[in-house]
Formats: C-alpha cells, structure tokens, sequence
C-alpha cells in the first residue's frame, strides 16, 4: 500500500490532501483522526501542528502500513510597529544647544564651541529648519546697555554658525536683553543661565 502526500510543508491554517492506495486490502485505517478509509481515495486534512499520517491496511496475508509526515510551521510573528518617529520639534530641543557667556562678554567660549558645533552639526542635516537667535543677558546693568550686549551675543552666535557652514540666511537675530530671564534668582547661578545666545526654530 502507499500513502502520498500533496505536499509536506505548509503554512499553520493550510490543508492538504493525503492519497493512498492499496491491493488485497479488505481494512484500512488512516489515523490520526480519520479511521476507517476506502481500499482507495483521498481525504484532505489541515493539522496545525506538525504530525504524521500512519494508514495501516489488514488483509488475507497479513497487515501493511505506509505514513507521511507533514510539517506545519508557525504563522510568522506580527512585524513590530514601526518605532515612533521624533518630530522635528523634539529633535530640534535635543540636538539644538544654546551658547552661554561669561559676565559682560560676548565672546563665544569653549563649551559654547562645543555647544554650537553639535548645533551646527544638526541644522546642516536639516537645512528646512531656519532658527531665530535670541541674545539674553542677566539682571545686573541697565535696560538699553543689556539690549546692546545681548545684540552682540546673538551676532557672535550666528557668526560662529556661519563659519562652521550654517547658511547665514537660515538665521535671524534679536536682542532680549535683561527682558526675558529664564532664572529669576539673583544668584551667579541664576545669571549664568540668563547670559546666553538662545534658539528658537522659526515658523
């Protein structure tokens, strides 16, 4: 006797049809699950785990039997979402550094250097993005002379930017001055904060 197989490998949900075929057989049994079969004939069955079809035939001369294995593999796993892409807001408040100053001074310092390269580095991958350049001072001196060195704070920023390759045209500047603390405190702490160049993505 035989027993065939339309196909051996497929897909968890699929069927297949089994074949077999017998002489001088008067009992067959096809298991698992089906039982007692015709000398003849197919059945067509959907395992959902791998398994092994077994037709056992009895007949005057004896018992013969023929299996067929059929491998069932697992649907495959859902594919991840897609990992959430950053907006260009969240981006620009990540890689965006603001450039801080030493007291009375409009001189780009080095960790404002540093700073200012890695703002740099960001706006030249993303030359959509154009930035207003505010220049903040601290509380000490007065109103129109603070307008006057944060003007100059904010002109030293953009000319650094320029010169590490960021279009002169993608950056406007203004002066804040004193106006617009981002610490309220008077404490050295406090102004250090207030002494910088600060961006801001235009709209």
């Amino acid at each position: 006797m035989t027993l065939q197989a339309s196909q051996t490998f497929i897909q968890r949900g699929d069927g297949v049809t089994l074949n077999w075929s017998s002489t001088n057989a008067t009992e067959l049994t096809l298991a698992p699950g089906i039982g007692r079969v015709a000398p003849e004939g197919s059945s067509k069955v959907s395992p959902t785990d791998s398994l092994t079809y077994t037709i056992t035939a009895t007949g005057p001369g004896g018992s013969a039997d023929a299996s067929v294995r059929i491998t069932v593999a697992a649907p495959p796993l859902p594919a991840p979402p897609p990992a959430a892409q950053a907006t260009v807001d969240e981006l620009f408040r990540t890689n965006v550094k603001d450039a801080f100053f030493d007291y009375d001074q409009s001189d780009i310092r080095t960790d404002a250097r540093d700073a200012l390269a890695r703002t740099a580095e960001f706006l030249r991958s993303h030359p959509e993005i154009r930035v207003v350049i505010e220049g903040h001072c601290d509380e000490r001196g007065s109103t129109e002379y603070n307008l006057g060195l944060g003007d100059r704070r904010a002109q030293a920023v953009r000319q650094f930017l320029i010169s590490l390759g960021v279009s002169a045209d993608r950056m406007e500047t203004v002066s804040l001055g004193k106006e617009r603390p981002f610490c309220t405190s008077s404490t050295e702490d406090c102004w250090q904060q207030n002494r910088r160049g600060h961006f801001v993505m235009a709209r």
